[in-house]
């Protein structure tokens, strides 16, 4: 039998902790809810905004949550892959926002074809917004360029918000003496942590519900709960990969219970397996 077929079997329409970035998942508690509050206020007002977080933690989901449901009235570009040349990054957030290519073109034009496009926007009562992911990968020279593409604006408003998502490392960089200008002008930060052990127990529960077929029960007891919250340190994506290992297990043992004995031996395989 398949993992899905066992998935099925146990009541689920599939894996209930996958840890690929499915924003149907999207876990709305605790300091998730802060920094989606945090993110969207950013897009909705202009001017920078800062996620950070160590990894594992979930940033990558909220900001597909986030462009999946914007503010009402902006439109958003996505840079996933920053570790690229400012034309590129500049031609991305033009086809993001336009559905066309510039191909051929240097940064300066790009810049103006940007800015026009804005001020439609703009004349049409919207906003546009720029998020990008793994940031503390992206190079001073690269921020700083990005720092000057948020001057584009009129006299009366901002036209671009910038969110900038990253690790810890992203911190250290804006840090630096040269990065003032732009550590100025970050006007919302948010940083994440593991949740504590109430957050654990609503997130596994969140997730089992969310994937559960209708009139199937499936339950973690709480001293599961704090197997897994204790093994995983409070890291959604650990404790993901645990609590999947002892779901399969619970069908192993055709059982529909998680106790703490499946979720300690869950946590050592995931442990030796992962070295976490």
């Amino acid at each position: 039998m398949d993992l899905e077929a066992c998935y099925r079997e146990l009541g689920f329409t599939g894996s209930p902790f996958s840890i690929t970035p499915d924003t149907e998942f999207f876990y709305p508690g605790g300091q998730h809810t802060a920094a989606l509050s945090c993110m969207g206020y950013g897009m909705a007002s202009g001017g920078f905004a800062l996620l950070t977080g160590e990894v594992g933690l979930g940033k990558t989901l909220l900001c597909r949550y986030l462009l999946r449901h914007p503010p009402s009235g902006v439109q958003t570009a996505y840079i996933f892959n920053p570790a690229q040349s400012y034309e590129d990054l500049l031609s991305t957030i033009y086809h993001d926002l336009t559905g066309e290519w510039l191909s051929g073109v240097t940064a300066g034009p790009m810049q103006r074809a940007i800015y026009d496009h804005l001020l439609q926007m703009a004349a049409e009562g919207r906003r546009a917004a720029v998020v990008i992911d793994e940031a503390h990968r992206l190079a001073p020279e690269l921020l700083e360029s990005l720092r000057l593409l948020s001057n584009l604006d009129t006299e009366k408003q901002k036209l671009l918000s910038l969110m900038l998502v990253g690790q810890p490392e992203l911190d250290r960089t804006l840090a630096l003496r040269a990065m003032r200008p732009l550590a100025q002008r970050i006007a919302l930060r948010h940083h994440l942590v593991p949740f504590n052990r109430k957050e654990t127990e609503q997130y596994i529960r969140h997730r089992v519900l969310t994937a559960r077929e209708r009139d199937f029960d499936f339950e973690f007891s709480p001293s599961a709960v704090s197997v897994i919250h204790r093994a995983a340190q409070g890291v959604p994506r650990r404790i993901n990969q645990i609590a999947d290992r002892a779901v399969l297990g619970a069908f192993a043992a055709d059982t529909r219970e998680v106790g703490w004995r499946l979720a300690r031996r869950a946590a050592r395989e995931v442990r030796k397996g992962t070295g976490i």
